[in-house]
């Protein structure tokens, strides 16, 4: 049974984690960087990167020691290789090129959004291909028609702002702190939903995109009004959030043949608004509904190591001269949408 060692640095998350072909994690550590952060309301590449190299070879050595392994035991060694913040990505994948040539170990350059995308088979063992995915994150929003391991169709992406970008800028408006999309969900509890009017941008729109940008700037005009609870503002603008997310999902289900469940993956699916409105979507079409545990929602290794696991069964390996990169889309074939540009 192939145990592959997976590095996750993409963003403000360093992680480590030793996972074996037959689903089972054998050791998993992340190290945050939220403190480091927070002063400044969002994630600062330079202080990220700086962490990322001084936590990663601690982390890796830890995971080695709580499993009782070496670096020869491993089969594999997967590392991000993009999308993210490039000098975080770049330190997670030139610490598993050294690995690799120092163990003469294969590598795997794991694309950051295909470890979302098969997060979830990490720990459903009866989800096949093809289904439905939500990737909703900090970075991203899409839909996707995942039809095998590096096969994946996009059916819809935002066209300005993803749904968790909105987050945090609403978290920061708000004076919520740091990371935003906790924050928002902890507010949102204690609010009025129906309080504030807030947009839903394209909802109901034959395009099949999603738009968070007009819903961040009516966010900001009620705050500045003066008008509205905090508590309300949050809990309203969680609502307009599920609102989009449900209805742009429904839309790519009605045609979609053929899936075996609806899925979530990503930062934003660990939201329990989200997760509930979208089972209760699932439901209706009677489809299964699958999302992660909450550990593996957020930036992680263990899903890094699980999509390297994948592809390293399909003999899917890489050479050392692979690049990092900054944008990296899983439909490299989808056309570019209005507005999104290369986030696409």
């Amino acid at each position: 049974m192939s145990i592959i060692l997976g590095l996750e640095s993409s963003c403000d998350e360093t992680a480590a984690a030793l996972v074996c072909q037959d689903r089972r994690v054998l050791a998993h550590k992340v190290a945050g960087q939220e403190a480091a952060h927070r002063p400044y309301g969002g994630v600062v590449p330079e202080i990220a990167a700086r962490a990322h190299a001084e936590v990663l070879t601690p982390l890796i050595e830890a995971v080695f020691a709580e499993a009782g392994l070496k670096l020869k035991d491993v089969d594999a060694i997967a590392a991000t290789a993009g999308p993210g913040l490039i000098g975080g990505v770049m330190v997670g994948l030139v610490t598993g090129k050294a690995l690799a040539h120092a163990a003469d170990k294969p590598l795997i350059a794991v694309n950051h959004l295909e470890g979302h995308a098969l997060s979830p088979r990490l720990t459903a063992p009866e989800l096949a291909f093809p289904y439905l995915l939500l990737l909703v994150s900090g970075g991203h929003c899409q839909l996707l028609r995942v039809e095998g391991v590096g096969q994946y169709r996009r059916l819809a992406t935002t066209i300005d702002d993803a749904a968790g970008e909105a987050f945090d800028k609403t978290a920061k408006m708000l004076g919520l702190g740091f990371p935003g999309g906790p924050a928002v969900e902890r507010a949102a509890m204690l609010g009025d939903a129906k309080a504030v009017p807030l947009p839903r941008p394209l909802m109901g729109s034959a395009e099949p995109h999603f738009s968070f940008a007009g819903l961040k700037s009516a966010v900001m005009r009620a705050q500045q009004s003066g008008q509205y609870r905090t508590e309300d503002i949050a809990a309203s603008f969680s609502a307009a959030v599920v609102d989009c997310l449900v209805d742009r999902t429904a839309r790519a289900l009605t045609p979609s043949e053929g899936v075996t469940a609806l899925v979530v993956a990503g930062g934003v699916a660990a939201n329990q608004g989200v997760r509930g409105a979208l089972s209760a979507l699932a439901e209706s079409h009677g489809l299964p509904f699958i999302a992660p545990p909450l550990w593996l929602c957020t930036d992680n290794a263990a899903m890094i190591g699980w999509a390297g696991a994948e592809r390293f069964a399909l003999g899917l390996t890489d050479g050392m001269d692979v690049p990092a990169r900054p944008r990296w889309p899983l439909d490299e074939a989808a056309e570019k949408v209005r507005g999104a540009g290369v986030k696409a």
